[in-house]
């Protein structure tokens, strides 16, 4: 048997120590065709910020890259792991690339080899194809795409095309030996226990990272210590980071928010729970809670382009768009919570990083 490819020692200590991770969304021209320029910009943007690394090719960049006629999949990835190289070799620091497969085994397969060869990490693998497949045909599924690269579990909630997957499903996910790390993005407190408490009974929670993308709960499961039973030490596991895409916004706050949850005292656990409540109120707006996340692409663009770094809100699906009462719910949280911005430090690196 083949030997499964791993992760270097510096992006496995990175992934679990816990960072920040973008999803990056995609830039394009008032012709809807990509702006090669702004998506550099984007990606020079977070790893500036101190985000430890970006996810490309996930919803956020939008799933349509794929579809023939646009064929943005491999321009996509390739300027994404281009910048990181060259962050990597300027500041010597390591960054994660990870990337977005989907589909049936063929097409994730595929899509894990051109990531392997673009010198991505991991990929994050999307199971909405399986609507209908038992937990055995999508375990086959996910140990066939691991021999390709490591793989990052994700649990992406309904309203956006995920499926309800259950605790005996993670916890025979976990046991895949190529396994690194979980997502989790159900927007369900029920949900999110089950992938938790999965890792902890498969034996495995010591090599596998569990990162947030439940935008809705953000500073609570960073905050959190989880527990089943039993003895504190084998039954106890953290969610040390996101994965998000409220995070491809306002992202150097967000890096600095989640080292202050690193290194947060007891006392100072409520006062971080409160800007919690902030935070959360700030991604109903981002994302369009109030219409079933209708907006949830384009609300992050309209922060974007607020900021200079994106110059329109178009996406693919020509759609999608920012409602008059979406705009408005921006524009409030934007005056509530001013100290979450970080307007400033992309107005002063913005032409640099668009050269």
């Amino acid at each position: 048997m083949n030997k499964l490819p791993q992760l270097g020692g510096d992006v496995s200590a990175l992934l679990k120590k816990g960072v920040v991770i973008p999803a990056h969304p995609l830039a394009l021209t008032g012709r809807r065709k990509l702006d090669e320029r702004r998506q550099r910009a984007l990606t020079r943007y977070y790893l500036n910020a101190g985000a430890g690394g970006v996810a490309v090719a996930v919803h956020t960049t939008q799933f349509e890259i794929r579809n023939p006629g646009i064929d943005l999949l491999q321009p996509v990835l390739e300027l994404a792991a281009e910048e990181c190289e060259s962050f990597t070799e300027k500041k010597s620091k390591a960054v994660l690339k990870i990337a977005g497969v989907v589909g049936k085994t063929e097409q994730a397969q595929k899509e894990a080899r051109l990531a392997a060869d673009l010198g991505y990490n991991a990929v994050l693998i999307s199971l909405a194809a399986f609507k209908g497949k038992n937990n055995s045909q999508i375990i086959e599924h996910c140990k066939a795409v691991a021999e390709n690269m490591p793989l990052i579990g994700f649990y992406l909630q309904p309203a956006v095309g995920g499926r309800i997957l259950d605790v005996d499903f993670w916890r025979s996910f976990a046991q895949i030996e190529n396994v690194v790390a979980i997502k989790m993005a159900p927007f369900n407190r029920y949900q999110t226990l089950d992938v938790v408490r999965a890792v902890i009974e498969s034996g495995r929670a010591k090599d596998i990272a569990l990162y947030t993308g439940n935008d809705d709960n953000i500073v609570a499961d960073l905050l959190t210590e989880f527990n089943f039973g039993g003895d504190q030490k084998k039954a106890s596991k953290r969610i040390v980071g996101g994965l998000l895409g409220h995070w491809s916004v306002w992202a150097k706050k967000a890096v600095e928010l989640l080292k202050r949850i690193h290194n947060a005292t007891t006392d100072q656990t409520a006062g971080l729970l409160r800007e919690g409540v902030m935070v959360t109120d700030s991604n109903a707006a981002f994302f369009d809670a109030a219409n079933n996340f209708k907006g949830c692409i384009v609300g992050l663009h309209e922060i974007l382009r607020k900021q200079g770094l994106l110059e329109n809100l178009l996406t693919l699906n020509p759609s999608e768009i920012l409602t008059a009462a979406q705009a408005a719910e921006i524009d409030r949280v934007y005056k509530s919570y001013p100290d979450l911005n970080d307007d400033l430090f992309v107005k002063e690196n913005l032409d640099e990083w668009l050269k």
